[in-house]
């Protein structure tokens, strides 16, 4: 049997650009509920980097000691490179954040949990590499429970390199309390006004955008066990 490459070029395929530059705003509301702010003698970790524009933007606010970021997108990976310039930051084309064992202090994936289909196993990988009481913050949208979740759904999965996985709160809860980590979450609301579009692509009304902003935007905060 042949075995699957899990790597890729591009995780979007309309290109990921697009996407980066969609996401910034995006970025900077998600720092916003982020206590940590001092991350001087911090290792960080960005699990799913992309183009690698998070990790930029987080040292632009609040710089740190070094930092990987990892993903499947070999061509992403590789502009990720190109742009980070003299910042203290590697990026790597990689699925396996455990070969750096008890490396990081802080570890963060952005909208990249609804693509993994083994959560045990990513809770496996997030305890090799989280130094004993180290920090991952990971997002996710309760998209399931959204009434535009079939065309967010379809879209998804006819543009990603990856299908979309429909897990649940305490499904994901679960997967890092059997590892053996301390698990807490919150929704992330706006600090701001809700700004809208006409395009109505994902959301079908401005109720269905409303609600997912409000209600089902959520941060987890998983804490490595000591």
């Amino acid at each position: 049997m042949i075995k699957q490459d899990p790597y890729y070029d591009v995780w979007w395929h309309e290109g990921d650009q697009s996407m980066e530059d969609s996401h910034l705003q995006h970025w900077r509301w998600i720092l916003g509920h982020i206590p940590d702010t001092d991350l001087r003698e911090c290792s960080v970790l960005d699990f799913g980097c992309n183009q690698g524009g998070f990790l930029r933007l987080l040292y632009e606010q609040r710089p740190f000691k070094e930092a990987v970021g990892t993903d499947l997108a070999r061509q992403s990976v590789e502009v990720a490179n190109l742009r980070k310039g003299d910042l203290p930051i590697s990026y790597v084309v990689t699925s396996d954040p455990e070969q750096w064992e008890n490396r990081f202090d802080r570890a963060f994936s952005l909208a990249v949990v609804y693509l993994l289909d083994n959560l045990d196993e990513h809770a496996r990988k997030m305890k090799a590499c989280l130094k004993p009481g180290g920090i991952y913050y990971a997002t996710y949208a309760d998209y399931p429970n959204n009434p535009s979740f079939p065309r967010i759904r379809e879209i998804i999965n006819l543009n990603a390199a990856l299908p979309m996985q429909e897990h649940s709160l305490d499904e994901i809860a679960d997967a890092f309390f059997n590892r053996g980590f301390q698990v807490s979450i919150r929704r992330m609301q706006p600090f701001d006004y809700v700004a809208l579009s006409p395009d109505k692509s994902w959301y079908q009304c401005v109720s269905d955008k409303l609600q997912y902003v409000y209600e089902q935007a959520y941060m987890f905060r998983f804490v490595a066990p000591q």
